[in-house]
């Protein structure tokens, strides 16, 4: 008797698969690092075939640790990182590498938006901030530096979406990713308006039919059966963008308490229950997403600081670069185990660090791609230490920043 359900993200450092039980408790995972590549005037991209395969990959090391796990398969979830931009052509074929949420080259399009009055009705219709990472500002871009790329592609996914397709065959997002880039959060659906602000109603013919993975599913195609080692016609869900699947899981949907929920991935997310639309707190300065969750007219309101273990990850290398640089090689993860010993013997607030690492600059509770990270109060008794007990502070601080712009803390 089935009795196992498999969950898939694709995330930004790791594709991972998950098996569990029907009381949610897991069973085995898979996973493989994630590539993407970075270029010369802040872009990121992401090779759709590789990822699909690795995606794959992952499910086949899964069978390899649950017994008879096709056969015993109930259905499969796939959610993975948000916005970003990945077109296919009507054969579908990728028509260009994926455009990931770190890409920041529609900067300057995000600044001349914002700076128009209208941009106010499109705030008020998505509950959402403009920021570079977004589809939305993307596909403008490509309109004015790759128009010949524009013409080939038939259908604009995010990461999730395209695993899906490869899953099933179905074109499709769903409400959370589709309304919070160009609809009305208030109807879970594409709007119009939205569309003409941000520049794009003529590529309304790319956005895929919103679908919500609540209600409906698609069953595993022969291709991706002999892909995955799994059975056809398993039903898969294409879940809510990641983000919103895991303040589900971590209890953000508890309507008396109505906890706080924060993500410190390689990007922070830090949300807040909206029981209804009129919960939903858009503020003067137009930042911040409102996701749809899944359930009936309850939304996630979010304030996202563009780069959390990014900054973590870099103030690591550092001082694993110099290591290499006299031949000894530490792990990430031997580096990570260090953390606490360093935290330890080091002050509070000795220094303060701003943690806008990122090449996009930053997106929560402010909009400014030109932000860039730095100390401040350094001196010559400071050492590694400091800065490291810093990195971390100031990532508190930017949380805290973020749940104060939406709303009494």
């Amino acid at each position: 008797m089935p009795d196992v359900l498999i969950g898939i993200d694709a995330g930004t450092s790791v594709i991972k698969s998950v098996a569990f039980d029907t009381a949610g408790r897991q069973l085995a995972a898979a996973a493989v690092p994630n590539r993407y590549e970075t270029l010369p005037g802040g872009g990121a991209e992401q090779d759709l075939a590789r990822t699909w395969a690795d995606t794959a990959t992952t499910l086949r090391q899964l069978a390899d640790k649950v017994p008879d796990l096709a056969s015993r398969t109930i259905a499969i979830a796939v959610t993975g990182q948000g916005d970003g931009t990945w077109l296919i052509d009507k054969d579908g074929e990728p028509v260009a590498k994926g455009w990931l949420w770190l890409d920041a080259r529609a900067a300057a399009i995000v600044e001349e938006i914002r700076a128009r009055p209208d941009d106010r009705l499109r705030f008020e219709k998505t509950g959402s901030g403009l920021a570079a990472c977004q589809q939305g500002p993307q596909l403008a871009f490509m309109k004015r530096s790759a128009p010949d790329m524009l013409a080939d592609a038939t259908t604009a996914f995010h990461c999730k979406d395209w695993l899906y397709f490869n899953l099933t065959g179905e074109r499709a997002t769903d409400p959370s990713e589709g309304t919070f880039t160009f609809g009305d959060f208030r109807t879970r659906g594409y709007c119009d308006e939205v569309l003409e602000v941000l520049g794009v109603a003529d590529l309304r013919h790319l956005l895929p039919p919103i679908v919500d993975g609540t209600r409906h599913s698609a069953g595993l195609s022969a291709a991706a059966a002999e892909a995955t080692g799994l059975l056809s016609g398993t039903p898969v869900v294409l879940a809510y963008v990641d983000v919103a699947c895991t303040a589900l899981g971590a209890g953000l949907l508890d309507r008396e308490r109505k906890p706080g929920c924060s993500i410190i991935g390689s990007t922070g997310m830090h949300m807040r229950l909206a029981q209804t639309p009129d919960e939903v707190l858009l503020n003067e300065a137009r930042t911040g997403y409102t996701m749809t969750m899944p359930t009936p007219g309850v939304f996630a309101q979010m304030q996202s600081n563009m780069a959390a273990t990014l900054n973590i990850d870099w103030v690591l290398s550092l001082a694993s670069g110099i290591l290499a640089s006299q031949g000894i090689t530490r792990t990430n993860g031997e580096m990570i185990a260090l953390v606490d010993q360093w935290i330890s013997v080091s002050e509070p607030a000795s220094l303060l660090y701003q943690p806008y690492v990122s090449e996009a600059g930053e997106r929560g509770p402010f909009v400014d791609a030109n932000a860039r990270a730095g100390f401040v109060g350094i001196s010559s008794r400071h050492g590694y230490a400091d800065m490291v007990r810093a990195v971390f502070e100031g990532l508190a601080f930017a949380s805290r920043d973020c749940y104060a712009a939406m709303g009494p803390l």
